[in-house]
C-alpha cells in the first residue's frame, strides 16, 4: 500500500518562501512520475510541477521561475521549493504519482494519477 504525506505548509506574506515535502511510503514503481497539484476554494484542481525518475521536470507556466521541484531518492521524498509567493498561490498543495515515466501521460491532468497525499495548506497575505 503505498502513502503520500505532504507537510511543511503554512501562511507566509508576498515574497516570502515556503518548501513543501512529500515522502512516500511503500513502492511506486521504478519509473515514478511523481507531481504537485493545488487546489484552491471554488476553483479547479490544477498541476503546478512534476518530476520523474530520471530527474526531468515540468512546470505550470504561473509558477515557472518560481517554484523548484526536486527529488531525494534515498529518503523516497519530492520537495516543492516556493519562491516569490503571490496570494494566488494560496490553495491547498497536494502530491500524486504513478508508476509511468511523466512524458507517458498528461502530466497536469488529475485523472492520470494513482496515488494522492491529503494535503497541505498554504496562505499568502498581501
Amino acid at each position: 500500500q503505498v502513502q503520500l504525506v505532504e507537510s511543511w505548509g503554512g501562511s507566509v506574506q508576498a515574497g516570502g518562501s515556503l518548501r513543501l515535502s512529500c515522502a512516500a511510503s511503500g513502492y511506486i514503481g521504478s519509473r515514478n512520475c511523481v507531481a504537485w497539484f493545488r487546489q484552491a476554494p471554488g476553483k479547479e484542481r490544477e498541476g503546478v510541477a512534476t518530476i520523474s525518475r530520471l530527474g526531468n521536470r515540468s512546470y505550470a507556466d504561473s509558477v515557472k521561475g518560481r517554484f523548484t521541484i526536486s527529488e531525494d531518492i534515498a529518503e523516497n521524498t519530492v520537495y516543492l521549493q516556493m519562491n516569490s509567493l503571490k496570494p494566488e498561490d494560496t490553495a491547498m498543495y497536494y502530491c500524486a504519482a504513478r508508476d509511468v515515466y511523466c512524458w507517458m501521460i498528461n502530466r497536469f491532468l488529475r485523472s492520470e494519477y494513482t496515488y494522492w497525499g491529503q494535503g497541505t495548506q498554504v496562505t499568502v497575505s498581501s
